[in-house]
């Protein structure tokens, strides 16, 4: 038997980075059309301004300041703009937007090394800076088909209801039917769980998504969110509500399982999704600001590089020591 020999790596796949965007790109596309048909074509703007402005400024660093001539676009940065656009409010004006993009593609990004070397998602380092920055354009909520009635442009969001007036007067002007199919106020890409979930189902179908990160993290939010509500429904809400409400859906399923930002182990993401809901209700419950996902997934991310080493699986025929002698 001749036997021959090859250098690392030994197992190979068809699967690149450029497939995968495309296929994060495509099961967006439901959220697209869903937000263009609640938000109108101010909406549309929005996502594909801030992701045609987010791939120019990474091909343009890439190419003309890294000096790699040979880069071709992978479509990373198209991502963290879609999704970062779809974190925003329609009030913002489009030079926030360039700012926005500008501090989630170079210093979320580029300043670590690129793609693959970043610590924080992208898109929510973003849109951290912008609600930061710009508080009242990333607070003010459109209603859903104001295109179609102009006396009536702003209102609050749910969450934004529940932590000022409760929970009887969410159920007075939204119902659950609502929050799922998208006609409440909120960020442009959250409000539908409906278009994400389809989007989500796409990317299970394709194989691109890490299933214990959104699992563990919409569990633990239902079952911190009921033990709060059997001590005040009125003050805290009902599961469902924290579950259609804001941006859970769209963090759980589409930025905390970004592959860069995540742990790499089974257990290590569990840890993550159970940390971040956690953290979610925490803020959503206790913080000055209703909404936690954006926040609670960033301060998760910091984390990654512990859990990894935490919870490093064991090497056959060695003791953690050695592991750590290494």
């Amino acid at each position: 038997m001749k036997l021959s020999t090859e250098a690392a790596p030994h197992f190979r796949t068809n699967n690149t980075t450029r497939k995968i965007m495309i296929d994060v790109l495509i099961s967006l596309i439901p959220v697209v059309i869903a937000s263009t048909w609640i938000f109108g074509f101010r909406a549309l703007f929005i996502m594909l301004f801030s992701m045609v402005f987010a791939e120019t400024l990474d091909f343009s660093i890439v190419r003309f300041v890294r000096k790699q001539k040979d880069h071709i676009p992978d479509f990373s940065a198209s991502v963290t703009g879609l999704l970062l656009g779809m974190n925003l409010s329609l009030a913002v004006n489009w030079w926030q937007i360039m700012l926005g993009v500008v501090v989630a593609i170079i210093l979320a990004k580029q300043v670590f090394g690129g793609l693959g070397q970043n610590f924080f998602n992208p898109a929510l380092v973003g849109r951290a800076f912008m609600v930061i920055s710009f508080p009242t354009a990333m607070t003010t909520w459109y209603v859903p088909f104001y295109y179609q009635n102009p006396d009536i442009v702003t209102s609050a969001s749910p969450l934004g209801i529940i932590s000022e007036e409760g929970m009887n007067t969410v159920l007075q002007n939204y119902t659950y039917w609502d929050m799922f199919i998208g006609r409440i106020p909120g960020s442009i890409g959250e409000v539908s769980a409906l278009a994400l979930i389809i989007g989500f189902i796409y990317l299970v179908i394709k194989g691109r998504i890490k299933l214990m990160i959104p699992v563990s993290y919409i569990g633990t939010v239902l079952i911190f969110s009921s033990v709060f509500y059997m001590v005040d429904p009125t003050k805290f809400g009902t599961p469902l509500f924290h579950l259609l409400a804001g941006g859970l859906i769209l963090g759980a399923l589409f930025m905390a399982t970004d592959m860069v930002t995540s742990p790499m182990t089974k257990i290590g993401q569990l840890v993550f999704g159970m940390g971040a809901g956690i953290l979610t209700m925490i803020i959503r419950f206790f913080g000055s600001y209703p909404e936690g996902v954006s926040f609670s997934i960033l301060i998760m991310n910091a984390f990654v590089p512990l859990i990894d080493d935490w919870l490093k699986p064991k090497i056959y025929g060695t003791t953690k020591g050695e592991i750590k002698h290494a």
